[in-house]
């Protein structure tokens, strides 16, 4: 009798913590499930973004970025704002009216998403002192994206300019020393 009232406890704690441990397991399995679903909306929202530019829907990329949205870039001088990035969109427009984005993977975490894509279009106009040359030039490129709220906030983009000048037919030559 004895031996029963002291198995009795421990059977109950026994119980209870492995009722605990199932709760915080499923409450670790919420949350990981929850944060799952937030990053796959991000993602969305990232590629949303780029069909919209592909699409030249400046009405759609009005709701998916945010008002105090900023853009850096090693080839970027100062931080490009909203108005700035539209406006650098329109003008690339019309130097490659078929430009488009292949997203070619695409990786979230957490508010980031990370994106490696292919530029791709046809230089059919005058771009940064270029004249056209009706070459279809690709232009690789990886971009970090921070959402907020559901709306794009930061973007870090690192593009392959070298590259892409090259296709347009510039060179690369060494400083001459000046004499």
């Amino acid at each position: 009798m004895k031996k029963s009232f002291m198995i009795l406890p421990m059977v109950l704690i026994l119980c209870f913590m492995v009722g605990c441990q199932d709760k915080e397991a499923m409450a670790e399995l919420e949350a990981m499930k929850a944060q799952a679903e937030v990053e796959e909306q991000n993602k969305a929202i990232v590629y949303e973004v780029f069909t919209a530019i592909d699409a030249g829907d400046f009405d759609k990329l009005e709701e998916l970025i945010a008002d105090d949205f900023a853009l850096s870039a090693p080839s970027v001088p100062e931080l490009l704002r909203k108005d700035m990035l539209f406006q650098h969109i329109k003008t690339h427009y019309v130097a490659f009216p078929d430009w488009i984005h292949v997203i070619e993977d695409v990786i979230a975490d957490g508010d980031k998403v990370a994106v490696k894509l292919a530029q791709n279009g046809t230089h059919k106009a005058e771009y940064e002192g270029i004249p056209p040359t009706g070459v279809k030039a690709t232009l690789p490129a990886m971009h970090l994206v921070k959402i907020v709220d559901g709306k794009v906030m930061e973007w870090f983009g690192v593009e392959d300019y070298l590259g892409f000048y090259m296709q347009l037919g510039m060179e690369l030559k060494p400083k001459e020393e000046e004499k």
